[in-house]
C-alpha cells in the first residue's frame, strides 16, 4: 500500500516538483543582457556588419559587370583596324561598357603616334580603371581589423564591470550580480569576431575578383599592341 501511495504521488499533476526548470536564453536576450555599454558596442558592430555587407555586394556587382565582355570584341576591333575603319572601332568601344573597351578606345585614339606613347596612354587609363574597381574595397580591410578590436573593447569593459561588482560587494558578491559584465565581455567578443571574419573573407574575395579583371585588361592591352605591331 505504501508503494502504491508513493506511485500515486509521483503521477499527481497537482503536486509541485522540486526539480529546477531549465531556462533557455534567446539570441536577442543574449545580445541585450550586457547593459548599456554592451548594447552600444553591439549596435556599433551591427552597423559595421551592415556596412561591410553593403560594400561587399556593391563592389561584387561592379566587378562582375566589369569582367563581362563579348568574346568577339577584340576580333571585331582587329577587323575594323585592319580595314582602316577606326571610327567604327571607336564606336564599338563606346557601345561596350567595360574597362577593356575603354582601354582599347584610348589606344585607338592614339593610333598614328609612336607605340611607346600608345602604351603609356593605355597604362594611364588602366590605372584609372583599377582605381574604380578598388574603390572602397580598402574599407572592408579596415572593418576586418576594427571589428574584433571593438569587440575586445567590450570584453575589457565587461571585465571592468565584473571586477567593480566584486570590489563593491566586499568579497560576498553573488555570481548572478556579475552576469552583466560577463555577458558584455562574451557577447561583444563573439560579435566582433563575426564582423571581422565576414569583412576579411569579403575583402579577400573582392581582391581575387579584381585581380582577374586586371589580368583580363592586361591581356587585351597586349593583344591590341601586338595588333599595331603586325606588318601591314
Amino acid at each position: 500500500m505504501q508503494i502504491d501511495s508513493l506511485a500515486g504521488q509521483e503521477n499527481n499533476p497537482f503536486i509541485e516538483s522540486n526539480q529546477p526548470v531549465e531556462k533557455t536564453l534567446s539570441i536577442w536576450e543574449l545580445i541585450t543582457s550586457g547593459g548599456i555599454g554592451g548594447q552600444l558596442i553591439m549596435i556599433t558592430l551591427a552597423l559595421l556588419l551592415f556596412f561591410a555587407l553593403y560594400l561587399y555586394f556593391e563592389r561584387l556587382m561592379a566587378i562582375n559587370a566589369a569582367s563581362k565582355i563579348d568574346i568577339n570584341f577584340m576580333n571585331n576591333i582587329k577587323m575594323n583596324i585592319l580595314n582602316g575603319k577606326l571610327d567604327a572601332a571607336k564606336m564599338l568601344c563606346a557601345q561596350t561598357n567595360s574597362p577593356v573597351a575603354r582601354l582599347t578606345e584610348k589606344g585607338i585614339s592614339r593610333i598614328g603616334k609612336p607605340l611607346e606613347d600608345i602604351n603609356t596612354a593605355i597604362e594611364n587609363a588602366g590605372k584609372l580603371e583599377i582605381y574604380k574597381l578598388e574603390k572602397n574595397v580598402s574599407m572592408l580591410a579596415t572593418i576586418s581589423g576594427a571589428g574584433p578590436m571593438i569587440g575586445f573593447l567590450g570584453t575589457v569593459i565587461g571585465m571592468i564591470l565584473a571586477f567593480h561588482k566584486m570590489a563593491s560587494g566586499g568579497g560576498q558578491i553573488e555570481v548572478g550580480a556579475l552576469a552583466e559584465g560577463i555577458y558584455t565581455a562574451m557577447t561583444t567578443t563573439v560579435a566582433g569576431l563575426i564582423v571581422g571574419i565576414v569583412a576579411f573573407i569579403g575583402y579577400n574575395h573582392l581582391v581575387v575578383k579584381t585581380d582577374k579583371v586586371v589580368h583580363q585588361m592586361e591581356a587585351n592591352a597586349t593583344d591590341f599592341l601586338d595588333l599595331l605591331n603586325e606588318p601591314s
